[in-house]
């Protein structure tokens, strides 16, 4: 055994030396394996470097939306008039060579560092790094930071005139129907020149026309609200937009086909659109509300108590087109709607004088009277030369005395389209670019008003260039959307040719959109004035129906309010149904619309028997019969009549307010309307001894209808508990004068 044990611990003594050749092996050839692995990466990595290329940059591509995105070339930044601190950008990257050049050659170069990337004064304050006004609006190592970032390292280069442009971008999905409280993440695909599609969704600005049924983020994550109701969501990159629907239906037991009924096309367009909203429209109002409805939107003049009892007794079916007629025959027709038109063609005294501007007034009212064409119209005024006082429609000029102002004008109240901003850059939610803005201008340029011994005359003389005010090139006079043609002579019966002709698409739309918005409280787009491609319309098969209902009728205003006026959308009840309360954008149900200015104290005076007397216009003359806007008058003011200094809807105020119903409540003048010696309320008082009658009386002149049987009730108690009649009468016509009722067509 010890021999054994000898063994074995010799054994075990001298087995390392015999394996140390071994180990020695192993590990050469693990070192080769490290050194051999190493070597192919190292070649891998030389292979990749050698054959990939260096990215390349180009400044309005790679950093301009960057800018966008985080708002540093926004309007209340650095893209305002004078800039932020002594940086100023070009308003959303309109101009990207200046930019370049703002960030290169400005504040000594500190703004972009090509050396020291990090240390450049641009990313140091985009990043919060320095003190920022604006605050931290790029992480550090964010990848917008590291784009911006690899840009100055790479030398800042501005880029090559043949890298590829935007063509146009597309918001994934186009429409959608989702339901309350529902989420979707949107994409944004941009199409290059090169033929390249590139998703930019992260790149882009995105914004929400009704926050209330749909809100999103910047990253384009869309959040439905409550609400039923369609809303579009924009996206813009790089100049270019698209827009996304969403089409939120009323949650809850779908609305079947009953009370769908049809009364003409106009019908048809706005079921069908319910349908898919799962609302139900309203009754049909009553005869005294239609009545009412129809003589302040056509007239813009209450009926009086005898109008209103002969239509309500009246059996005959077809009564209601008949009332239609009617209305549009009086003369009142052309007094109501020559001060729409007044408004928005701004009959200025101030800038035109008295005469003129009476003459361009009566120019209006006569087009009206006649029942001229809205095309015939339009193109009158835009074509108008010679002597002023043969051709007032010619004042217009002297209005908007400049080229783009005239461009702007018109293109806003013939086409709906605004155009204004993109005198100074790029529209900021359209296509519209500077070069658009004065291609409109150059139609204009030629127009001069010279002055003579037998007046002033109109004249479009001359071959003028409009020269980009940034580019410095001529451009060229075209119409919005396109292609320059040849123009010879006056260059505004060109223009005129295109704004009237049936296949413009936006003429007839405007048009069309405009009369829904008066008759229905709303537009099929909203702002009428605000047509374009990120406002889509709400129903775009009624607005082209309606487009081409007018093209139709030759564009003849009467012919289309009989048709409009006999829909059944047009004669739906406001009492809303279980299905549409809370619809206020679709048509389902009549909307609430505050009566104009001139049209609510016309309202009172015939109510009270009692006219206004208004400075420098003869006794007797209605506020709707006012041409002139400055006519200085407190009521007219407060209830927001318009001052006539743009070309927008909006000036004309339609919004409530504490002081217009404080006013109501308190006027003097209102009250001496009240108790005149010689006005309605003392002619009745004297002559119905009846309490019901007197009730019946003040309730059809006020309201176009009878009291109902609990309301004459009350009148009836009211006045027999009155030793003064009088004041009693005067007290009961004061309650009913400051009602949402009378104050609202409806």
């Amino acid at each position: 055994m010890f021999t054994s044990a000898k063994h074995d611990s010799g054994e075990a003594h001298f087995a390392p030396r015999r394996l140390k050749p071994v180990v020695k092996r192993l590990k050469f050839l693990l070192q080769l394996s490290f050194a051999l692995a190493w070597l192919a990466v190292v070649s891998a990595r030389g292979a990749t470097a050698k054959d990939a290329a260096p990215r390349t940059f180009n400044f309005e591509n790679d950093i301009s939306p960057l800018l966008t995105r985080h708002g540093c070339n926004a309007s209340q930044c650095h893209g305002k008039a004078e800039g932020q601190n002594g940086f100023k950008l070009s308003v959303f990257g309109f101009d990207p060579q200046a930019d370049w050049r703002a960030f290169i050659t400005e504040s000594k170069g500190r703004r972009a560092n090509s050396a020291a990337p990090e240390a450049s004064l641009f990313l140091a304050k985009a990043s919060g790094t320095l003190p920022h006004q604006g605050g931290a609006r790029i992480a550090v190592g964010s990848p917008d930071y590291e784009t911006i970032r690899a840009w100055l390292a790479a030398g800042a280069p501005f880029g090559s005139a043949n890298d590829a442009k935007v063509v146009r971008v597309e918001l994934e999905p186009r429409e959608r129907t989702l339901a309350p409280g529902a989420k979707l993440q949107l994409r944004v695909n941009a199409t290059w020149s090169d033929g390249r599609k590139t998703d930019v969704t992260r790149f882009c600005v995105f914004q929400s026309s009704n926050d209330a049924l749909a809100r999103v983020d910047e990253h384009g994550a869309v959040v439905i609200g409550s609400l039923p109701g369609q809303t579009s969501i924009m996206a813009r990159y790089l100049g270019e937009v698209s827009s996304f629907m969403a089409i939120v239906p009323r949650p809850g037991k779908p609305v079947g086909d009953a009370g769908f009924a049809e009364f003409n096309f106009i019908d048809r367009h706005v079921n069908a659109h319910l349908k898919k909203l799962n609302l139900r429209p309203s009754d049909v109002c009553d005869d005294a509300t239609f009545l009412r409805r129809a003589h302040l939107d056509l007239i813009g003049t209450l009926p009086t108590a005898d109008e209103a009892r002969k239509f309500l007794a009246n059996q005959s079916t077809d009564k209601r087109a008949r009332l239609v007629d009617a209305l549009l025959a009086r003369p009142e027709f052309a007094d109501f709607w020559a001060l729409k038109w007044a408004d928005l063609l701004r009959v200025d005294r101030q800038k035109l004088g008295q005469r003129d501007a009476y003459a361009y007034y009566r120019w209006i009212r006569e087009q009206f009277a006649a029942n001229r064409p809205l095309d015939q119209f339009a193109r009158a005024l835009l074509t108008a030369e010679g002597p002023l006082d043969d051709a007032p429609a010619g004042h217009f000029y002297k209005v908007v005395s400049k080229p783009g102002e005239m461009a702007n004008a018109v293109s806003q109240v013939f086409l709906g389209v605004r155009i204004a901003c993109a005198e100074c850059h790029h529209h900021p939610f359209d296509r519209w670019s500077q070069t658009d803005y004065y291609g409109m201008s150059g139609f204009f340029a030629q127009v001069n008003v010279r002055k003579g011994a037998l007046g002033e005359t109109l004249l479009a003389e001359g071959n003028p260039a409009t020269k980009h005010p940034r580019t410095g090139e001529t451009v060229p006079p075209h119409a919005l959307g396109t292609e320059v043609k040849e123009t010879s002579g006056d260059r505004r019966r060109a223009l005129a040719e295109w704004f009237t002709a049936p296949e413009n698409p936006f003429f007839a739309r405007n048009l069309a959109n405009r009369l829904a918005a008066h008759f229905l409280g709303r537009g099929v787009v909203e702002p009428v004035d605000d047509v374009r491609a990120t406002n889509p319309p709400g129903n775009p098969a009624l607005l082209d129906a309606l487009a081409g209902s007018l093209v139709e009728a030759r564009f003849d205003l009467k012919q289309f309010i009989r048709t409009f006026t006999a829909s059944r959308t047009y004669q739906l009840s406001a009492t809303p149904n279980e299905t549409n309360a809370q619809d206020e954008q679709n048509y389902s149900r009549a909307l609430f619309k505050r009566l104009p200015a001139e049209v609510l104290l016309d309202a009172v005076c015939d109510v009270t028997g009692v006219p206004e007397k208004f400075d420098g216009v003869p006794t007797g003359a209605r506020a709707v019969q006012l041409w002139d806007s400055q006519t200085q008058h407190y009521f007219l003011k407060l209830f927001g009549r318009p001052v006539r200094v743009t070309a927008c809807e909006c000036e004309r105020n339609t919004e409530a307010s504490i002081a217009q119903v404080l006013h109501l409540l308190n006027s003097p003048n209102l009250q001496a309307k009240l108790a005149h010696a010689d006005g309605r309320l003392a002619r009745l008082t004297a002559e119905v001894s009846d309490p019901a009658r007197l009730a019946d009386e003040l309730y059809l002149t006020c309201y176009s209808r009878f009291p109902t049987p609990a309301e004459r009730a009350l009148a009836v108690k009211h006045f027999t508990a009155s030793r003064d009649r009088q004041s009693a009468a005067e007290d009961f016509a004061w309650s009913l004068l400051n009602t949402v009722e009378f104050s609202f067509n409806h």
